[in-house]
């Protein structure tokens, strides 16, 4: 399976959140799974690359010219496959439609952006695949407990709760999206206020 991995590029965060992503990526890799991410070869987009290319699997990353013709990414030549496009937004859409799952390891504006994306998008049932946040040493506690108060407070449908699911270790995350049914979701629920 293609799994997609959103995460951020900076290199300066903390090297646990490194070593945890690139084993996440080895251990996908050596289950059989290839990677598509924004071609970054820095913070965790690196470590999730340089951990899939340790386990064995094929890695294709997908960025705008302009990130390379600026200066603005390091970008991850080591790459099976890169793939140059004109937008954001045509990045994007090649992720999400090259993959089977997704993945949100921790990140900044843009993986929060990324993250909210593919979740909209599965609520208005334009996807029904997996979404798995890998919650590193409680990264995105707030976050979630943010979601839950827009849920308790009627701001999102209940049913939105089976749309995403967190986890604090890989092998469960792992699990989760080789064994996900989006038949567990009342897609019809979804269009109710």
């Amino acid at each position: 399976m293609r799994v997609c991995v959103y995460g951020s590029a900076s290199d300066k965060i903390k090297e646990n959140y490194k070593q945890k992503t690139f084993e996440l990526g080895k251990e996908l890799a050596k289950k059989g799974h290839s990677l598509i991410f924004g071609a970054g070869s820095e913070g965790l987009m690196g470590a999730a690359a340089r951990g899939f290319k340790a386990g064995g699997g094929h890695v294709h990353g997908v960025i705008p010219k302009f990130f390379e013709e600026g200066g603005y990414e390091a970008i991850f030549y080591e790459a099976d496959e890169i793939t140059y496009t004109e937008t954001m937004a045509e990045r994007k859409t090649k992720m999400e439609d090259g993959c089977k799952a997704f993945i949100i390891v921790p990140g900044g504006i843009g993986t929060f952006e990324e993250f909210f994306q593919v979740f909209t998008l599965k609520q208005l049932g334009r996807h029904d695949k997996a979404i798995a946040i890998y919650n590193i040493d409680g990264y995105y506690d707030h976050m979630i407990e943010m979601l839950k108060k827009s849920m308790d407070g009627g701001f999102m449908n209940k049913e939105c709760e089976k749309l995403v699911k967190s986890f604090d270790n890989p092998t469960d995350l792992i699990e989760y999206i080789e064994n996900y049914d989006p038949s567990d979701v009342s897609w019809e629920m979804l269009k109710r206020n």
